[in-house]
């Protein structure tokens, strides 16, 4: 079923929209009148993640950065580099999926995911600036060009992403869903679990504190996708099938393979008291949470639980604004993100 781009105004239909997408909406959003119930506590959720990079104090991980050795120092820079790939494709996916929908007020949640995402590209912009040069700061956003790692995970998403791009249509953005939920929700693990580590050892607890709220972001980014593809599936049932299921599961299970090969690239056993077996349990284990979200069975049953424990303080930490410029104390309370309690499957 092919999709219809959302007309900027129609004097002939509800303000309410009809339906999640090929459905009629005048586009004039009014926030008390919309037709999914959880897009108005989505919307305040989102504005309240409100952070820029500029309040993030820099200064002690420019004094420690010369001091991690060579294979800290390595990853690090390759990890910034993947992420801001990651996040300038996702910008520009947000706003193809937004085009198609017919919900006012799911077009304004993902210009308010966009933006979000633009802000995680100038923090890494940001994290290069103040710690390396221009020239390899420039190294640092070409990495994903040559090395072959990341061009296979590179591939992998984008022919998700690029076909519902070329064949705007039911299946194909259900399909796209899938690999959104991988790259915000997945591929990004095996870096914060890197960051997040260097934090546990008082080491560059500016850039780990962005990475927190990069982190935070991500989770509400995932579960407003997980709640389109629900929707989808419940307007157009005929899409839920068991041959949908298998597929999904395996698309879950290639995934994780290409997170996994990454960390053994990156971390492998070049990290001291980071264990890449561990970090490669820790993918499998938020494969299962990921693919369990969307609704179905899990990829890897054997993981189900996660074997960093002690990266939960950080993933759920909420950082308030008096975090922002000493970074010292961090308040350990559960971020309220729904469907973000794993810990056991």
């Amino acid at each position: 079923m092919q999709l219809e781009k959302r007309k900027l105004m129609d004097k002939e239909a509800p303000n309410r929209s009809t339906g999640i997408v090929n459905g009629q909406s005048s586009n004039i959003l009014n926030w008390d009148d919309v037709q999914f119930s959880w897009a108005y506590p989505k919307y305040k959720k989102m504005l309240g993640n409100f952070w820029t990079p500029f309040e993030i104090n820099m200064s002690n991980d420019i004094k420690q950065f010369s001091q991690l050795n060579e294979a800290e120092r390595d990853a690090f820079l390759k990890i910034i580099g993947l992420l801001a790939l990651l996040d300038s494709v996702q910008t520009d996916f947000a706003g193809k999926v937004a085009d198609f929908l017919t919900d006012s007020s799911l077009n304004a949640l993902m210009i308010i995911l966009a933006q979000q995402e633009v802000i995680h590209n100038h923090s890494y912009s940001y994290v290069l600036s103040s710690l390396v040069s221009k020239d390899e700061q420039n190294r640092v956003f070409d990495f994903w060009r040559t090395e072959p790692v990341l061009q296979k995970r590179n591939d992998f998403v984008l022919k998700g992403y690029e076909e519902f791009a070329e064949q705007p249509n039911v299946d194909s953005m259900l399909r796209s869903i899938v690999y959104d939920v991988i790259l915000e929700g997945l591929f990004f693990y095996s870096g914060f679990a890197f960051f997040y580590h260097l934090a546990r050892h008082q080491k560059m607890v500016g850039t780990s504190t962005m990475i927190n709220y990069i982190n935070r972001d991500e989770q509400l980014h995932v579960d407003l996708f997980v709640k389109i593809y629900r929707e989808l599936l419940t307007e157009y049932p005929e899409f839920d099938t068991p041959e949908r299921a298998v597929e999904v599961e395996e698309i879950f299970r290639e995934a994780a393979q290409l997170e996994v090969d990454w960390a053994r690239e990156i971390i492998g056993e070049k990290i001291d008291g980071l264990d890449v077996e561990d970090v490669e349990a820790y993918i499998y284990f938020y494969a299962n949470v990921r693919c369990s979200q969307l609704g179905y069975d899990r990829p890897f049953p054997e993981y189900r639980k996660n074997p960093l424990k002690w990266i939960k303080a950080y993933e759920e930490v909420d950082l308030g604004k008096t975090d922002f410029f000493e970074q010292k104390s961090r308040q350990y309370v559960k971020v309220n993100v729904q469907d973000n309690g794993f810990d056991d499957l």
